[in-house]
């Protein structure tokens, strides 16, 4: 009798173990998910009604709001941290996911990958038609003015590092590795190869040859997102935000005028650009113009210097630390809103990068 008591022990145990191996990272569950070909209106639908639908908030909720609300759904999201743990334990049925980082990781092998491969779908922004636009490149409006010829050759400079980038997608990756990436070799690649999507693709999926160009639809578009859901605690601001147009945010004359090579000498030579992340292929046409010596040849000697870190973008730009930026649409009407006078001069990114994720359950 103890001999069956040891084993049925044993047994129970394996069963638990065998359960809680397949939970670990990269395996996928069997209940979890839906059929391949199942319409995103219906997974949207039942991942909000079961109340698993994640995003990390700070900003980045905006599309998610406006996706919701496109099928009369409660406007609410589970808070998702900075990895992709809630989706891996199904603790997060549909997930928030940069297609050139987030998403990497679910589908890749490579170190920090989950493994998923195509056994996951997407619902994408852009598809949806709330996207948003994304990576920028401001200054002041006051910097702008007193330095045109700087900002016009900084452009020609950058753009001509994002055109090189996405011509070679596999050499910007590794010239990005090498200014001290904050993400593997492999993940580096896969974010160059995505983000060069994002650079010559508009919202609604046609080409675009036109690097850095505005999209005035896609810019319209994301400020109407942003007035509807956008709450500042501060009464004034909220009220300054509501009644911005895109005249308020953004010049398109000074990439006109770059493109055409309409600049002299500029005003100041030695100038910094900080980024919205850490180095990584994010922003590979900076780091490309930077090691090709694109800047030097319209007479600037540039510094980039990581963001994520203590003082936003925003807040550095608009107290002089840095020259240039690069930011998001809304962060910086949200900034403008605020009392600062920032100035959005080149849209890098064309469409929303970002997608929900989720499992087939076969």
């Amino acid at each position: 009798m103890k001999r069956n008591v040891t084993k049925i022990a044993f047994i129970a145990a394996f069963v638990v173990m065998t359960a809680l191996a397949s939970s670990c990272k990269g395996k996928k569950s069997e209940a979890a998910g839906w059929e391949r070909g199942t319409p995103s209106a219906t997974i949207i639908k039942e991942a909000a009604e079961a109340g698993k639908v994640g995003n990390w908030g700070l900003g980045n909720e905006y599309e998610i709001l406006a996706l919701l609300a496109k099928y009369n759904l409660p406007t609410s999201y589970l808070s998702q941290a900075f990895d992709m743990d809630g989706f891996d334990d199904d603790t997060i049925a549909l997930a928030s996911a940069m297609t050139y980082n987030e998403l990497g990781l679910v589908q890749n092998s490579y170190d920090g990958g989950y493994k998923y491969g195509d056994s996951v779908g997407t619902i994408d922004m852009n598809d949806e038609g709330v996207a948003m636009m994304e990576d920028n490149i401001f200054t002041t409006k006051r910097f702008a003015k007193e330095n045109p010829n700087t900002v016009k050759a900084f452009l020609a400079a950058s753009l001509k590092g994002w055109a090189a980038a996405c011509a070679n997608p596999e050499e910007a990756a590794e010239i990005c590795y090498k200014y001290g990436s904050s993400v593997s070799a492999g993940h580096q690649l896969h974010m160059a190869k995505e983000v060069k999507k994002l650079c010559e693709t508009d919202t609604k999926g046609q080409k675009v040859v036109d690097y850095g160009s505005f999209d005035i639809d896609a810019m319209q578009q994301t400020l109407d997102i942003a007035k509807k859901y956008v709450k500042l605690s501060d009464a004034a601001a909220n009220e300054k935000f509501a009644s911005f147009t895109l005249a308020d945010i953004m010049d398109a004359s000074y990439l006109e005028n770059s493109k055409k090579g309409k600049f002299g000498a500029p005003e100041k030579s030695a100038v910094t650009i900080q980024l919205k992340w850490l180095p990584d292929a994010q922003f590979m046409g900076y780091y490309v113009a930077l090691d090709k010596g694109y800047y030097k040849e319209v007479g600037l000697d540039v510094s980039i210097v990581p963001g994520g870190g203590d003082i936003a973008e925003t807040t550095a730009v608009y107290t002089g630390q840095v020259d240039f930026g690069v930011t998001w649409v809304t962060n910086l009407a949200v900034a403008n809103a605020g009392g600062m006078d920032l100035l959005e001069i080149a849209q890098v990114f064309q469409k929303s990068g970002l997608v929900l994720v989720y499992k087939y359950s076969d």
